[in-house]
This record gives C-alpha cells, sequence and structure tokens, in this order.
C-alpha cells in the first residue's frame, strides 16, 4: 500500500504532460515565425527548427491534439459501441441473436486494424473525424469480445436470475449490476485500447492518412525529421516520447487503480 501514491504519481505525471500540451499547446503555441533551416537553439528557436525551418517547440505545442483527443475520442467511440453488443449477447436468451451479434465481429477481428484504416481511408476524405471513426470502428470487435466474455460469467450468478425475475429493465440488470461487476476487467481493457488508439492513430499519421503531411502533428514530426536525428534530435525525441509517456501512463494508472481496488 505504501507504493500506491507513488504509484499513482507516475502514472499522473504521464498522463498529465501529454494531455496538457494538446489541450491547452495551442493556446500558448503564437503565430508561426520567419523559418530557419539552421537546426540550431537560439533565442526565437530554444529547440531549434525542424527540416521544413519550423519552430520545433511551437510544434510540440500544435502537434498534440490531432493525435491524443483522436485517440482518446476513438476510444471513447469503441465503448459506446462495444458494451452494448457485448452485454446484449452476453445477455440474452436466444443463441441466434448471440451468434448474429459475435460472428461478424469475430470475422472483422481477424483484419488488421491498420489495413482497416488503410482500405476504407482510400474511400473517405482524409480528417480527424474521419480517423477517429476509422479508430474507433476498428478497435470495436475486440473490446466487444472482452466485455462479453466478462459478462458471460456475471450473467450466469444467481443474481442476474433474481433481478430478472424482479422484472428489472434489461437496461438496469445490464448497466446496474453486469457492468459495474466487470468494471475491473474494462478498467483493464482501456488501457490496453487506448494504447492500441494511439498506436493505429500514430502510424496512421506517420504514413499519412487522416492529417495532411505538412499538419503540426506528433507523428508527423517524427516521419519528417527522423532521417536527421543526429541533426535535429529533439523534433524526434519530445513527439516520440510524448507519445510513449500518454500510452505507458495510462495503463500505469488503469493498473494502479486495480492493485487499490485489491488493496495490494
Amino acid at each position: 500500500m505504501k507504493r500506491a501514491p507513488a504509484r499513482y504519481a507516475l502514472a499522473a505525471a504521464l498522463v498529465a504532460v501529454p494531455l496538457l500540451l494538446a489541450l491547452l499547446g495551442p493556446l500558448f503555441a503564437g503565430p508561426p515565425g520567419p523559418r530557419s533551416v539552421s537546426f540550431a537553439s537560439g533565442p526565437d528557436h530554444w529547440l531549434g527548427t525542424d527540416f521544413s525551418g519550423r519552430d520545433v517547440w511551437r510544434q510540440v505545442l500544435l502537434g498534440g491534439r490531432s493525435v491524443v483527443l483522436v485517440a482518446l475520442a476513438a476510444t471513447a467511440l469503441a465503448y459506446l459501441v462495444a458494451l452494448p453488443a457485448g452485454l446484449a449477447a452476453a445477455l440474452t436468451r436466444r443463441g441466434w441473436l448471440e451468434e448474429a451479434l459475435m460472428r461478424p465481429l469475430d470475422v472483422l477481428s481477424a483484419v488488421p486494424s491498420l489495413l482497416l484504416v488503410l482500405l476504407v481511408a482510400a474511400t473517405l476524405t482524409p480528417g480527424p473525424v474521419a480517423l477517429t471513426a476509422l479508430v474507433g470502428l476498428a478497435a470495436v470487435p475486440d473490446a466487444a469480445r472482452v466485455v462479453h466474455a466478462a459478462a458471460v460469467e456475471v450473467a450466469s450468478r444467481p443474481a442476474v436470475e433474481a433481478l430478472r425475475m424482479q422484472g428489472e429493465s434489461w437496461w438496469r440488470t445490464a448497466l446496474g449490476y453486469v457492468a459495474r461487476s466487470m468494471r475491473r476487467t474494462l478498467a483493464a481493457d482501456a488501457g490496453i485500447r487506448l494504447t492500441g488508439a494511439l498506436y493505429l492513430v500514430a502510424t496512421a499519421a506517420f504514413l499519412g492518412v487522416g492529417v495532411q503531411p505538412d499538419a503540426a502533428d506528433w507523428a508527423v514530426m517524427v516521419d519528417r525529421n527522423r532521417t536527421g536525428l543526429f541533426l535535429q534530435p529533439w523534433a524526434v525525441v519530445i513527439p516520440a516520447a510524448l507519445i510513449a509517456a500518454l500510452s505507458t501512463g495510462a495503463n500505469l494508472l488503469f493498473d494502479a487503480a486495480l492493485r487499490k481496488g485489491t488493496g495490494k
């Protein structure tokens, strides 16, 4: 228990820095200054400039929203679809309905998420809304399977049958009892889903899907400057570290909460 505050502090710090930069960074970015390809730091560019001549710090301040907020929104979208689908499949007494809900998701889960994003993105106009929808829907099959597997065990308990006999509504049974009983499983899975969404959003941006090639985006910064890592390391290291910090911090935060729930 003595280590729990340290876990929370580390996790909160890792999550807070990229999240605050994504939310508030654009407010402090200021107007674009004159471009320079000197790479060196100075009074006007204290982290230097990238290979496009743009100020690295300003790009860091501007580049988080297109990665962090899209990944968070996509994770939320995935659960908005996966949670009711998985609960409905687990709580139904009609085997055909369970098969109808889960088998198509099993087929979709066999398709690599990145391939699905690339195929669909080829027919859509690139943009954050489309990318959010694609990444969120790509995460639905695996999230729904986790929800279904956890809900099946809870649905077999006598308490669920008692709620049905008392005439409780489906929503009260599903969300009020079943979903609450599996919240630790959902919390653990949420960290994995967010990490996957960050990976997919960053990879899509790295490949030019969903964002413009010259956009202020952390993943685009890594792609644009990776060949000159030793000439301008900050343009690669800082955005890559921020993406990794959010992913690691989110999982540590969920892990610390789960450990607290078990008293460890």
